[in-house]
C-alpha cells in the first residue's frame, strides 16, 4: 500500500492511498462470502446459490460494502504508520477504482500542541448571595402586580394563603430563598466565566477548523429548529441566520478552544471520566477548587 502525506497548513493534512489489487480483491471475496449466505435468489435455496450469480446480482451492494469496510480499516493504518492523530473525521473523497485497486483520498486537521500554564490558583471573585430588603420588596411588588393588586396595596396572611402558604412570613422565607437559590447560581456562572477567560488568555494553541465548522453547524442547525417551532417564515430564518451568524462563528471558536484547554490540563492532573460524568465539568470542578476565591466589595 502507498501513501503520502501533504501539510495544507499547520494543522490541516490531506493523505492520498493507493490499495493494492490483491488486498482489494481479499476484502471483496471476504464481502461476497457473507452475501452468499444470506442471499435469496430465485431458483436457489438461501445460501446455496453460486458465488457467480450472487455477484452479478448483488455486485453493486458488495462493492459499496467492501469500500466501507476497507477505506476504515486502509485510514487508520496509514495514520498509525504516520504517527499521525486526527482531531476528527476526516473527509472522504476521490474514491476509485483502478484497474482493481482502490485510491482515495483523506482531509482532516491533527491534534494540535495547546500550551496552557499556570491554571491552578486562579484568581476569582465571587459576589454576595444576600439578597436586599430592596429586592425583596420588588420582587413582592410583582406578585402583586401579577395578582392585579394596586401597587400601594398591603400584602397580608390572606394574600399569603392564596399563594398557599400560611403566613405572610412563610411566604417572604420562601422568596428569600429562591432568590438566593438563583443568585448563588448566577454567581457561580459568573466565577466560571471568570475562569474561562483566563484559561483563554493564557492558553497558546491553533484551533482546528474543521472542529469549528461543525460546532457552527450545530448551533445554526438549533437555531433553525427553534425559530421553526416559533412558526417563523423560510425567508426569516435564512435572514436572521445572516444577521447571527458571526456571533455564532465566534462563540463556535471559542468552544472549541475552551475544550481543547480543558483536555490539555485533564490529561496533565490525570482526570478521568465515568461513562455518565462530562469531561469539561469535572476539570471546571477541579480548577474552581484550586482557584484563589476574593469576595467582591460592595455585595
Amino acid at each position: 500500500m502507498k501513501v503520502s502525506v501533504k501539510k495544507v497548513d499547520a494543522l490541516r493534512r490531506e493523505m492520498k492511498f493507493e490499495v493494492p489489487k490483491d488486498r482489494v480483491t481479499k476484502k471483496m471475496d471476504e464481502v461476497l462470502s457473507a452475501i452468499v449466505k444470506e442471499a435469496k435468489i430465485p431458483g436457489f435455496r438461501k445460501g446455496k446459490a453460486p458465488r457467480n450469480v450472487v455477484a452479478s446480482a448483488h455486485g453493486n451492494v458488495a462493492r459499496e460494502e467492501m469500500l466501507k469496510n476497507l477505506i476504515p480499516e486502509v485510514y487508520q493504518e496509514g495514520i498509525k504508520n504516520e504517527a499521525l492523530d486526527p482531531i476528527d473525521f476526516p473527509l472522504i473523497d476521490q474514491v476509485e477504482l483502478k484497474e482493481g485497486g482502490l485510491v482515495f483520498r483523506a482531509i482532516f486537521d491533527v491534534r494540535p500542541e495547546v500550551e496552557v500554564s499556570d491554571y491552578k490558583g486562579i484568581t476569582v471573585t465571587k459576589k454576595s448571595a444576600e439578597v436586599t430588603d430592596e429586592e425583596l420588596n420588588r420582587t413582592l411588588d410583582l406578585f402583586k402586580k401579577g395578582r392585579g393588586m394596586e401597587e400601594n396595596a398591603t400584602l397580608d396572611d390572606e394574600f399569603a394563603k392564596g399563594m398557599g402558604f400560611p403566613t405572610l412570613e412563610d411566604l417572604k422565607k420562601a422568596i428569600l430563598r429562591n432568590m438566593e437559590m438563583d443568585k448563588e447560581r448566577q454567581n457561580r456562572l459568573d466565577v466560571e466565566n471568570q475562569l474561562v477567560e483566563v484559561l483563554l488568555k493564557k492558553a497558546k494553541l491553533q484551533v482546528p477548523q474543521s472542529l469549528v465548522a461543525r460546532q457552527i453547524e450545530g448551533r445554526l442547525e438549533d437555531f433553525r429548529q427553534k425559530m421553526k417551532q416559533y412558526g417563523a417564515k423560510d425567508e426569516d430564518v435564512a435572514q436572521r441566520l445572516e444577521e447571527n451568524k458571526k456571533q455564532f462563528e465566534e462563540a463556535a471558536e471559542k468552544d472549541v478552544r475552551l475544550f481543547l484547554i480543558l483536555q490539555k490540563i485533564a490529561q496533565a492532573e490525570n482526570i478521568t471520566v465515568e461513562k455518565n460524568e462530562s469531561l469539561p465539568v469535572k476539570v471546571m470542578a477541579f480548577l474552581l477548587k484550586e482557584a484563589k476565591w476574593e469576595e467582591a466589595k460592595n455585595g
